[in-house]
Formats: C-alpha cells, structure tokens, sequence
C-alpha cells in the first residue's frame, strides 16, 4: 500500500502490546475479572477529583508552566522528604503527561540515533519500545529466575555494556516480575554506570508497594550530586489515577531548559486542573496509598497461595510492584493460554510474551483489587490450572 510503505521505518516497527491485544481480544465481556493491566479496582478519590473539578470551574484552563505548577513541585518536595527522606528542590521536577511521557523524555534527553539503552528483562514492554522509537536500541539482559525467584545477574549486566551504551533502564520493584532490588544490587548497578560514564533511567513507580515493610530501597538513597539519574514516576498507582496521565521527572537543575524543552515540543504541558487534583493527592493522600498498599498485600497473598498450593504453578510471592508472575506448567505459548484462560474461566491475565526475553512462559495478574474479587479469581484460575 503506498500510504503504508511512506511511513517512517521507526513508526511501522512499533509494536502492538501484547498486553492490549488480549484485552481488546475480551473487552467488555460480561463477568470478566480483569487482571490484565496494571491499575487497582477504584477511581480516583473524591477529595483529588474535588480539586480538579473546583479548579476547572474556577477557569484554570489556560496554558500553564512547561515544568509544572509550582505548587505540585513544591508538593513533590514535600512527599520526597516525607516518604524518601530526601531533601530536592522545585529545580529537581518536571510535571509530564504520565509516566510513559517521562520515560520516554528520559530517554530522548540521554540517547541519539544507534545509541543503546540497557534494560533488564522481563520487562513491561513500554520501555523498550520507547526506545527504539527514539532512533536508539534496547539490549535486553533477563534477570536469573530460579526456585520462583527472580534475581540480578551483575556480570551478564556489565557484559551487556559496550561502546554505544548510553544508559541502564532499572526498573525496581519490577513490572512484570515483582523483583526489587537490594541498596547492595543499587550500589553495584550505580557503580557500573559511574564505571563506564551511563546514564540510569530509574523507573521507582512501585516503591511504595514493598512488602518486607516500608518502601523500597531507592538510588535516592546512595546519590550524590554528579550522579547521572533521572528518576520517572506516575501518579497512576498510587493514588488511582491512571486515566488521569499525570507524572513526573526527577532531574538535575541543569537539565531544565532542556526538559521543558523537550515537554514543549511534545505536549506542551499538562492541564493546570489536572495538576491541582495532583497536589491535593500528594498532600492529603497519605492514608488512602497505605490501604492501597494493604489490600495489595492481602490480595497477592490470597492469589498466590492459593495458585501455589495446586503444585502445578512456579512462582513466590513478589517483594514489591503489583503483579503475580506465574509460571503455569504446560504453558508454552502463554499468548494463545491468556486467550484461553479468559474463554475458559473470565480471568483477563497478560500474556509472557509480551515483556520480552525470558517471559515467554509466564503470565502477569495484577493483584491491587478487591481482595474478595481477588480470591475468585484465584480459584476460577487454580480449577483451570488442575483440570489441564
């Protein structure tokens, strides 16, 4: 077709998620249980949406600040001191339109055409495809997975960097694996990247939904100040607001012509409403994060002991992020059993394949939801699983 072969190389070979596929494949089905994307059962709190309601009546509808308002930058000081015990400045933020724009800001600011990007897999497919639609290439390093547990193999990683690596993507606690890593994994991976001159693109959305208590470790926690981070994040899981597409980068000061730059030329910002909906939920949103946070591991530990005691699933329960990352026995093509599960029991489960290499056998439920749905779930899935 003439249209098609006019298109840029860069925008055909961007790939369908094997994610929505499957969900596009069951949308909108009668009595589905949808476990197949990454965002909990509830909208957004009222006491958020009031904000933005009250600011979009009260006329803040107009071109705003490319960086962000200064109240949210300043709210984002706050909850950064509060929840990581780190003392930023407005200068350190730039308001984007969702997480998947500021990783892919992040990686436009550090990466040219035939640079490569680092990433350890299995991985939400997003990440890599950013990449490759920036002109740069991603180069997978799959995490060991071994007795249900995933870990960091430091040497495969290092073996991985050569000379057109510009940046290591971590992504920690991890989509779709659960993986979080250790301060020791942080200071062996930010010692790499201070050994070859790279780049760390720290994806830390999940660092709150850490299990062994309190968050995650952080690279917040071992910085210093010549560090090449930058650190991308969401509003979408924490305070339930995916559909909102709100979130942010954090950078150092020098960088911030460039990011509002690199925020004008895309979206030009995001809607000042929206934003003060923002600042309310990192102010006051506190304690509905926490019981997020609860029902999560409450309903990770009905889903996954119950898959585990059918001894036919190879998974532990993850440390951190909001996902099940099951190795079902029998499963060879997790695509075409993600069709089959959602015919044959209503659970909408992501397919493997979808998070590239070392995921192909695995499937990912999404866990932050109502604990009693949760459990339904679990035993529609573990008959399935029995009857095989």
């Amino acid at each position: 077709m003439p249209i098609m072969t006019s298109l840029s190389p860069r925008s055909l070979s961007a790939p369908e998620s094997g994610i929505v596929e499957v969900v596009n494949y069951a949308r909108g089905r009668e009595g589905v249980i949808p476990l197949w994307v990454g965002e909990g059962d509830l909208a957004t709190p009222d006491f958020i949406s009031r904000a933005a309601g009250a600011a979009l009546v009260a006329g803040e509808t107009f071109y705003t600040w490319q960086r962000g308002i200064p109240p949210l930058r300043e709210a984002l000081v706050r909850y950064y001191q509060r929840r990581f015990q780190k003392t930023l400045s407005p200068e350190n933020f730039y308001v984007t339109g969702s997480g998947m724009q500021a990783i892919k800001l992040a990686i436009e600011a550090v990466t040219s055409p035939g640079d490569e990007v680092v990433l350890l897999t299995p991985a939400w497919p997003n990440f890599a495809a950013a990449t490759e639609i920036s002109g740069a290439r991603p180069v997978s390093v799959p995490l060991r997975f071994e007795h249900g547990k995933w870990q960091l193999d430091l040497d495969r990683l290092e073996a991985a960097i050569g000379e057109n690596t510009r940046a290591l993507f971590i992504n920690t606690p991890s989509n779709p694996t659960g993986w979080t890593a250790t301060r020791d994994d942080l200071k062996a991976i930010l010692t790499l990247a201070r050994k070859h001159g790279l780049w760390i693109i720290a994806d830390e959305i999940y660092a709150l939904y850490h299990y062994a208590g309190g968050r995650a470790p952080s690279f917040l926690d071992i910085i210093d100040d010549d560090d090449r981070i930058l650190f991308v994040n969401s509003f979408s899981k924490n305070w339930s607001m995916t559909g909102w597409r709100v979130g942010w980068i954090v950078a150092p000061p020098a960088m911030g012509q460039v990011l509002e730059n690199l925020i004008q030329y895309s979206t030009s910002g995001v809607a000042q409403f929206m934003q003060r909906g923002a600042v309310v939920a990192l102010d006051e949103g506190d304690t509905f994060v926490d019981e997020n946070i609860a029902k999560a591991e409450l309903s990770r530990d009905l889903l996954c002991d119950a898959l585990i005691a059918t001894n036919r699933v190879e998974t532990l329960k993850p440390d951190g992020a909001l996902y099940a990352f099951l190795k079902i026995d029998g499963v060879t093509d997790s695509r075409q059993a993600a069709i089959d599960i959602v015919d044959k029991t209503g659970v909408g489960l992501a397919p493997g394949t979808a998070f590239g290499e070392g995921g192909s056998l695995f499937m990912r439920a999404c866990f932050l939801r109502d604990p009693a749905q949760v459990a339904e779930a679990a035993a529609r899935l573990s008959r399935y699983i029995l009857s095989r």
